[in-house]
């Protein structure tokens, strides 16, 4: 039975999955692989009632939306759960690509899914986007250290831009 359409779907938030590197093949990148599990765990326990994939085709197709999806339906999540914003290359776009997709399900609240150093950024746009947001991060599992560290020091002047632009208004 499909969970899709139930007022306590609709009550529940959606996991919003921002997107990353897809590798040739159609591969999803070790963070992409680590952001759609989270976004799973976080289905299966019941805290959200439905995952968005965000992004759209990057260096390689498919789209990393689809890619997402496809993740999840593997994991075993039904694909009246799934939904994609498919054309997004930035977290901005991610977040403000996906309001429609949003209110056509009805939701008012959202679990955003990506880095815990990414997260801060995320959120700072969602919310000037008028969405009710919280984080949720994967573990590091699988992560190339010095990839990670690279992606933090990146984040520091990304968050700083993205505020003093006034991103997401």
């Amino acid at each position: 039975m499909s969970r899709r359409g139930t007022e306590a779907e609709a009550a529940r938030p959606v996991a919003i999955v921002l997107g990353a590197a897809v590798w040739p093949g159609g591969e999803p990148s070790p963070t992409l692989r680590r952001r759609t599990e989270r976004a799973v765990a976080l289905w299966q326990s019941g805290e959200v009632g439905a995952i968005l994939g965000c992004g759209g085709v990057g260096a390689h197709g498919p789209a990393e939306a689809e890619v997402i999806c496809r993740l999840a339906r593997a994991a075993g999540v039904p694909e009246g759960a799934l939904f994609r914003e498919g054309r997004s290359s930035t977290t901005e776009e991610n977040l403000r690509y996906a309001l429609p997709v949003l209110e056509g399900m009805g939701a008012r609240q959202v679990v955003i899914v990506s880095e815990g150093y990414h997260l801060p950024r995320a959120l700072l746009v969602a919310r000037r986007l008028g969405l009710v947001a919280r984080g949720a991060a994967p573990g590091l599992g699988g992560a190339r250290p010095r990839a990670q560290a690279k992606a933090v020091l990146r984040e520091i002047p990304a968050f700083v831009w993205y505020w003093w632009r006034g991103a997401g208004r």
